[in-house]
């Protein structure tokens, strides 16, 4: 007689992520693409046993499994890539949506180090997670397994284009005066470059913008240079 087809799963995360991205705007929208995000995935009670970790540092690079769990519950069979403008509409299963059945992501990370001390953490970097993402599993990196240059992309065959960032001598002055200037001015370039805003707006506008980068708020708009083209101009950095 066949087993009983599954109905129902229930998962119980192993730890959370503690991120330089306090809010889900503004992150990057794949793994890699930000590589001076760090974060820390701290894992809880009874998967904080150093004996689970043994043998990971031996790694460079995490499959890290997570719920989306600043996304809603319900899903829709078609969802809008940025990719495609936010206009197009696409199977959810033919993307990388956050709003999806089960909220489940994937992303792949690189292991700076393990520490042990105190429980278990692990220290990330190339992050696309939001401060306080549950995690649900991690994973190895196996290269000669999953790194497949000839595969096809659909409609991402390459990383977004970049837009040049600048910060305006008020903004640079507040980045100056703080001990992580040089690493949180790097994550700055690094996620605005990726144009955090709606996809339908990619001209110069108005309106500005604030993505939330470890204790500050970076207030940012778009604006046109003296050579006709859009850059994002950091106007100034609040701390929060």
């Amino acid at each position: 007689m066949p087993a009983s087809p599954c109905t129902s799963v229930s998962l119980t995360p192993i730890g959370r992520i503690e991120s330089d991205y306090p809010d889900k705007f503004g992150v990057p929208r794949q793994p890699g693409l930000a590589d001076a995000a760090r974060a820390r995935l701290v894992l809880t009670p009874p998967f904080d046993d150093p004996l689970a970790v043994r043998g990971l540092e031996a790694f460079s690079h995490l499959w890290v499994t997570f719920l989306f769990h600043l996304s809603p519950e319900r899903w829709t069979p078609l969802v809008r890539p940025p990719r495609l403008g936010g206009n197009a509409r696409i199977g959810v299963f033919a993307s990388r949506s956050t709003h999806r059945p089960n909220r489940l992501g994937q992303s792949l990370v690189e292991l700076e180090g393990i520490d042990t001390d105190a429980g278990v953490s692990l220290r990330l970097r190339s992050v696309d997670l939001v401060d306080g993402t549950p995690v649900l599993d991690i994973k190895p990196y196996l290269p000669w397994a999953e790194a497949r240059p000839e595969a096809r992309a659909g409609f991402a065959p390459e990383a977004p284009a970049l837009l040049p960032v600048r910060l305006t001598p008020e903004a640079q002055a507040t980045l100056a005066a703080r001990p992580d200037a040089t690493s949180l001015r790097e994550l700055i370039h690094q996620v605005l470059a990726q144009d955090p805003r709606p996809a339908y707006r990619r001209g110069a506008e108005d309106r500005i913008y604030g993505v939330r980068l470890r204790d500050v708020d970076v207030r940012f708009r778009a604006v046109v240079n003296d050579e006709s083209k859009t850059l994002l101009e950091v106007i100034e950095i609040v701390v929060v």
